[in-house]
């Protein structure tokens, strides 16, 4: 729905028309400030730019978390205020681009996906970063992220993270998107393993619709998380004037917890398609086991069926017919005949 709506919407309109292309419009527009000056932070929000731009310092390391991305006017009002490129904010408020790092004469723009689990089920939400001299922007979706220990690092004041440098609180941020994705592996791990268990005990048609769910789940992981090696690779070879070198080191840990995670994604998407075919296994067994079942008990039977059948001939003259005792050893025959092949089958250990 949000490609069709970006295409209809583009259609004529020159680069950097902005156009929201999401689901979450109904998300208001929102500014969460938070800003390191002499040693002491301040944490507010705010819901217009004015009030913004009154506090904010200049000489101040400054966090701006932009949450909601539907009324493209504000954004575009904080591209003009940051002297933001239109073809950044474009990006920014278009969904469906994909990761990327981009380098400006007066910042870096960064786009990546944020993934996190919403009452088990999973969220890809678009973040965009843009990073000024001094401070940090962040463009997101809803109120909801995953930047919570990033905060209380910065509440505490604790490590380097208030004196480093922008870049440094830059590689902050995306090192906990990042590291986010490995507590979506576990989870995602832990729904592998339960649906195995389940496949094996008792294989009914609810799997086949789980497993496509996890199938589509993955796919979600593996497009978002294809791209990110690549920018971080751009990441730490920048030679920005913003970038130190320093902070290269962290982001080349970043760098490789990508390929780790690429890696990750690779081996859950085999296990996926490979549940598929275990249930298919599963399901042939269990078939057999039941057509198993039935072929014995119809092989017991058909001796059995061929004696009453020869006895139930209307001739007057058939050997034992007359015999006082002929039911009940008849009767015999077929006990004796049916634990016979009983004992022979297991023997044979197909039962």
């Amino acid at each position: 729905m949000a490609k069709k709506k970006f295409a209809h919407s583009k259609l004529g309109k020159p680069p950097g028309y902005l156009v929201y292309t999401g689901d979450k419009s109904h998300i208001n527009t929102r500014f969460e400030f938070i800003e390191i000056h002499k040693g002491e932070m301040t944490e507010t929000s705010f819901t217009n730019l004015e009030e913004l731009a009154a506090r904010r310092k200049k000489d101040a390391l400054t966090w701006i978390n932009v949450e909601g991305l539907s009324n493209v006017n504000l954004l575009s009002d904080v591209g003009k205020a940051f002297a933001i490129h239109a073809l950044s904010l474009e990006d920014t408020v278009n969904v469906n681009s994909r990761p990327k790092f981009e380098e400006y004469d007066d910042y870096v723009f960064i786009v990546l996906k944020m993934l996190y689990y919403e009452e088990e089920n999973l969220v890809v939400e678009h973040v965009s970063f843009v990073m000024l001299e001094n401070c940090i922007i962040s463009f997101q979706e809803l109120r909801q992220d995953v930047f919570e220990s990033v905060r209380i690092r910065l509440r505490e004041g604790k490590g380097r993270i208030r004196t480093a440098g922008i870049d440094y609180l830059l590689y902050a941020l995306i090192d906990a998107l990042v590291d986010h994705y490995f507590v979506i592996f576990e989870n995602f791990g832990d729904k592998i393993e339960d649906l195995e268990n389940e496949i094996l005990l008792e294989p009914d048609d609810e799997i086949s619709l789980k497993i496509q769910r996890l199938k589509k789940e993955v796919y979600k992981i593996r497009k978002a998380a294809f791209p990110l090696r690549e920018v971080m690779s751009r990441f730490e070879r920048s030679e920005h004037k913003l970038m130190q070198e320093s902070t290269k080191p962290f982001i080349r840990d970043v760098h490789d917890h990508s390929i780790q995670i690429i890696e990750t994604v690779e081996n859950y998407r085999e296990m996926t398609m490979g549940l598929m075919d275990l249930y298919m296994s599963s399901i042939s067994n269990k078939m057999n086991n039941v057509m198993k079942v039935l072929t014995i008990i119809a092989t017991i039977f058909i001796p059995l069926t061929f004696i009453a059948g020869v006895y139930g001939m209307n001739f007057e003259h058939m050997p034992e017919l007359h015999y006082k005792y002929a039911y009940f050893i008849l009767w015999g025959v077929f006990v004796v005949m049916f634990i016979a092949m009983l004992i022979a089958f297991r023997k044979r250990k197909w039962l």
